[in-house]
C-alpha cells in the first residue's frame, strides 16, 4: 500500500480545516458505518456533540449531555444512534446506517472538557474498495494484554526526511496515530483511543511510536510512511497480535476437557468390550454344561443290584460249648 493516497486525505482535509489540524480516521463509505469517538483521558466531559461539515457550515448531528442525556437531531434521527446502550460523555460513538453517496465527507466529533477546554476528532467519510493491507508485511510482533509495545523503523533514504506519519489500517477505517513535520521539529498526536507516543526532530532517520496498555483490540497492521524533501517515499508495514489471554485459557480448558472426554470414552469402550467377552465365555460354558450326555458309571448287563434286592434269613454256624459248673 502506497502512503500518498493517504498523505492526500490529510493535506485535503487540512485545507478545509483550521491550521495545524488534521483528519484522525478515515473511513470507507458503506451502507453501515460506525464513527468512533472516545475520550482517552479521564477530565470531565461537561457535553459532547457531533457535526457535518457542509458548504454553508457545520450541521449539527447529535448532542449529549451527562446532565440531560442525548438527543438526535430531526434530519439524522432515523439514519444515526448512538453506539453503547449506557451512553458516557467519555465515549459517544455513533453507528450510522443507510449512508448513501450523500453522506461523504467531514465529520466532528467534538467535547467541551474541563479544565482542558475544546478536544475533537476530525472523521472524513470516503468512497474506496478497500484499506485492507495487500502487501506482505515486513514484520510481525507478539504481545501480551497490558504490556507497551514500541515499533521502530529505520528509514533507508538517503534524504532528507520532510513528513513521517503513523498509521493503523483495518479494512473499514485507517487511524492516523501521529504525523511530524520535520521542517519545524513537531510532532501532531491525533485523537487515536490509545495513548501515542513518538519521536519527531529534524535530521532523524529513524521513527517510533509506542502503544501503552495493549489489548486484543490493538491487533492489526500499522503502518509507517516518510517522506523525502525530493519526494521520495517509503513504507513500512508491521502487524501486531496480542493475545487475549482469557481465550488462550478457554482454548486450553477446552482442550483439557477434550483430552478428559476421549480418555473417559476409551475407558468405557474398554469396559464395554470386556464385560461383552465375559458374558460370552460364561454363556459357552453354560451352554456346554447342558448340552453334554450325563456320565453312567454302571457296567451294562449288570442289573441294579438295588432293585432286585430281597430280605434273606442269614444263618450263622456257631460250635457248642460245654456248660460247666460254676465252682462254689
Amino acid at each position: 500500500m502506497h502512503c500518498l493516497p493517504f498523505l492526500f486525505v490529510i493535506l485535503q482535509a487540512h485545507k478545509a480545516l483550521p491550521e495545524e489540524e488534521f483528519v484522525d480516521t478515515t473511513v470507507k463509505l458503506a451502507k453501515n458505518m460506525i464513527f468512533e469517538c472516545m475520550y482517552p483521558g479521564s477530565d470531565f466531559v461537561s457535553q459532547a456533540e457531533w457535526f457535518k461539515i457542509t458548504i454553508t457550515g457545520k450541521n449539527s448531528m447529535a448532542i449529549f449531555s451527562p446532565t440531560f442525556g442525548g438527543l438526535i437531531r430531526t434530519d439524522y434521527i432515523s439514519r444515526i444512534h448512538f453506539l453503547n446502550s449506557s451512553v458516557t460523555a467519555n465515549d459517544v460513538s455513533l453507528f450510522f446506517h443507510n449512508a448513501s453517496k450523500a453522506d461523504l465527507g467531514l465529520y466532528y466529533c467534538i467535547l467541551q472538557l474541563f479544565p482542558l477546554g475544546r478536544w475533537e476528532k476530525v472523521i472524513n467519510v470516503v468512497q474506496s474498495d478497500d484499506f485492507e493491507i495487500r502487501v506482505p508485511f515486513n514484520s510481525h510482533m507478539v504481545s501480551e494484554p497490558g504490556k507497551n509495545v514500541k515499533f521502530i523503523f529505520q528509514s533507508q533514504l538517503t534524504s532528507p526526511l520532510k513528513r513521517v506519519t503513523w498509521e493503523r489500517i483495518q479494512s473499514h477505517q485507517i487511524d492516523h496515530l501521529t504525523f511530524c513535520n520535520l521542517s519545524n521539529g513537531k510532532s501532531y498526536g491525533l485523537k487515536y483511543q490509545r495513548k501515542i507516543l513518538t519521536s519527531c526532530s529534524q535530521g532523524m532517520k529513524s521513527s517510533s511510536i509506542i502503544i501503552h496498555n495493549v489489548t486484543a483490540s490493538d491487533s492489526g497492521f500499522y503502518q509507517c510512511c516518510l517522506t523525502t524533501n525530493t519526494g521520495e517515499n517509503e513504507t513500512f508495514v508491521m502487524k501486531l497480535t496480542v493475545t487475549d489471554a482469557k481465550t488462550d485459557h478457554q482454548i486450553v480448558f477446552f482442550l483439557a476437557g477434550g483430552a478428559v472426554s476421549f480418555l473417559l470414552l476409551v475407558i468405557s469402550i474398554i469396559i464395554i468390550i470386556t464385560y461383552c467377552c465375559r458374558r460370552k465365555r460364561i454363556s459357552k460354558a453354560l451352554w456346554d454344561t447342558q448340552t453334554q450326555p450325563s456320565k453312567n458309571y454302571a457296567r451294562s448287563g449288570v442289573p441294579d443290584q438295588t432293585q432286585d434286592y430281597k430280605e434273606e434269613d442269614i444263618y450263622v454256624n456257631c460250635p457248642a460249648f460245654s456248660q460247666r459248673p460254676n465252682p462254689r
